[in-house]
């Protein structure tokens, strides 16, 4: 009777199981076939850790970020040492902007497992989120010291130089990463950006030509690769690459004023100032630089009318600039023969900018000296 019973009490139990099993294969199959609100109901019939935890990975795939956190939390109270829990929480917690809690998830994982690159850079990332540079910074050097080919922390940090404009630094990490992975296309921009921003263009060129031949085609690229060959004389290209910039955006103000630029350091006054007045039109107005450009195009020419209408155009653009009506007082001495017109304008300059006792304060004090004592003469 006995064995009977046992006998029993084992299929049933192998019947549950077999039972269990079944909903667990058919709610993994739902699960990754993306049907997730049904593998949530299959799993729920289970009732496991395991099962809780495709719980909450199924509502964070919905996007029902809050009854994920609740899972997650819920399979944590059951088993508060379980890592994958405890670091896809962490991550849940970074993506909803949760940064006390996910620092604390992810300092614990990294006391726990100190040799998990990814702990460290998800710590990092949580630090960096919030401000907290030198800690990320910290954070990221422990992923890579963890292992050393981390591209992400590795980019993190040379990111972070190149934005301060340390190169040198810079170069350490991005070189690491382009050691181990030579086609990164983010490494190899870091490493153009990182020249770049050092102003060595020359260095930066074949860093961003690198990007095109990967395949790389964007107003972004265009737009460096157009300043670096501009840079490095190569005129001709660097015309090429600003007419794709203007392919690719044909509002870029920037670029129709670089094309009048490279126009006009190849002798091309008309297309300069073509592409200058160009940039001036598909522009919101604060017009400075292009007036200015076009003023010097001008004087180039001998126009000193157009110039001095340049010039005034950019001064009522913006009145504090000094400059600016440096240059409208001296065309103005070369365009108008009476001694007491060319006197008002110096005078306007140093009642509003005399008093910074510069080079060209000084230029306009021996001038208006020199203009007072030919009206003397003049008079008599």
């Amino acid at each position: 009777m006995r064995k009977s019973v046992a006998i029993i009490l084992i299929l049933l139990f192998a019947k549950v199981h077999s039972q269990s099993q079944s909903n667990i294969i058919i709610a993994d199959s739902l699960y990754a076939t993306g049907n997730y609100t049904k593998a949530i109901n299959q799993y729920a019939e289970d009732g496991s850790i395991a099962s809780n935890l495709q719980i909450a990975r199924a509502y964070n795939s919905i996007g029902n970020y809050e009854k994920a956190i609740t899972q997650y939390q819920n399979v944590l109270s059951k088993d508060a040492g379980l890592q994958i829990a405890q670091f896809e929480l962490g991550k849940l917690y970074l993506k909803t902007d949760d940064f006390t809690s996910a620092e604390y998830l992810f300092l614990e994982l990294t006391q726990v497992a100190e040799d998990n690159p990814e702990y460290h850079y998800y710590l990092g990332e949580t630090f960096r989120k919030q401000k907290k540079t030198e800690h990320s910074l910290s954070s990221y050097k422990n992923a890579v010291v963890t292992d050393s080919t981390h591209l992400r922390s590795l980019f993190q940090l040379g990111k972070y130089y190149v934005g301060q404009r340390k190169k040198d630094s810079a170069l350490i990490f991005i070189d690491y990463g382009l050691r181990f992975y030579e086609n990164d296309v983010a490494m190899i921009n870091l490493k153009a950006l990182a020249y770049y921003k050092n102003d060595e263009y020359v260095k930066a060129l074949p860093h961003f030509e690198r990007l095109e031949e990967l395949g790389e085609e964007n107003e972004y690229l265009y737009e460096k690769l157009a300043y670096c060959y501009f840079k490095d004389w190569e005129l001709n290209k660097a015309k090429t690459n600003y007419k794709k910039v203007l392919e690719w955006n044909d509002e870029n103000a920037d670029a129709y004023y670089m094309l009048g630029q490279v126009f006009s350091k190849d002798k091309q006054i008309d297309s300069a100032e073509y592409y200058i007045k160009e940039s001036i039109a598909v522009q919101q107005p604060f017009l400075v630089r292009e007036y200015v450009a076009l003023a010097g195009i001008a004087r180039s020419k001998e126009d000193l009318k157009s110039a001095l209408e340049y010039y005034k155009l950019a001064h009522e653009e913006d009145p504090d600039d000094a400059l600016v009506y440096y240059n409208i007082c001296t065309v103005a001495d070369q365009y108008y023969k009476d001694p007491k017109v060319k006197l008002k304008y110096y005078e306007k300059f140093q009642e509003r900018f005399g008093n910074k006792n510069d080079y060209m304060s000084k230029m306009v004090t021996k001038r208006i000296s020199e203009l007072k004592e030919e009206i003397h003469f003049n008079v008599k």
